[in-house]
């Protein structure tokens, strides 16, 4: 299977805005087929063949933006020599610190084509209680700094919110000096 843009749906599609359901395991072969897509289209990005076959480069994807309105995340990534790479449904935040983060080039979105400019606040720290469907069993994620932010990121996706709703309208550019940045 050959990653491929027209799999991504786009801000504009309604399914973005939706709430999703449970991932029901052992996961429906419709579902693991999505699935597959995710995971095909970030590796494709991990790997730097996105522009061999012609798709945005991203380190992550919810299952609303490839049509599965179901609690599923992909994301591969590394930040310096530490590679992350986790494919988990169900996810919940059970934890969370009371420090802020940002990254300071700002956030993007594979369904966004026209980047929204502006300072997303997300948490610096989160625990994370998923299911592995890598490993296959029950798995919390201590996540902190870009991880933390991209798991922020993608869980939001399950709840039908874009990083750009998170965004200060009236100032969107605002940082409060104990926020870190990234």
């Amino acid at each position: 299977m050959k990653p491929d843009n027209s799999w991504l749906l786009k801000d504009t599609d309604s399914i973005l805005r939706k709430e999703t359901q449970d991932l029901l395991l052992p996961v429906k072969e419709q579902d693991q087929l999505l699935i597959d897509r995710m995971v095909t289209y970030i590796d494709a990005c991990y790997d730097k063949k996105d522009k061999e076959y012609k798709i945005r480069s991203g380190i992550a994807l919810a299952g609303p933006q490839v049509g599965l309105l179901k609690k599923v995340i992909y994301l591969h990534f590394n930040v310096g020599n530490k590679e992350y790479k986790y494919l988990i449904a169900n996810p919940k935040v059970v934890a969370e610190s009371m420090l802020f983060a940002y990254v300071s080039s700002g956030e993007g979105c594979l369904s966004v084509e026209k980047d929204v400019k502006g300072v997303v606040k997300r948490r610096n720290r989160i625990i994370v209680k998923a299911y592995d469907l890598i490993n296959k069993k029950e798995i919390s994620i201590d996540a902190e700094g870009v991880l933390a932010i991209c798991l922020q990121h993608e869980i939001d996706h399950l709840s039908g919110i874009l990083y750009y709703d998170r965004i200060n309208k009236n100032r969107p550019l605002v940082v409060e000096t104990d926020w870190i940045k990234y």
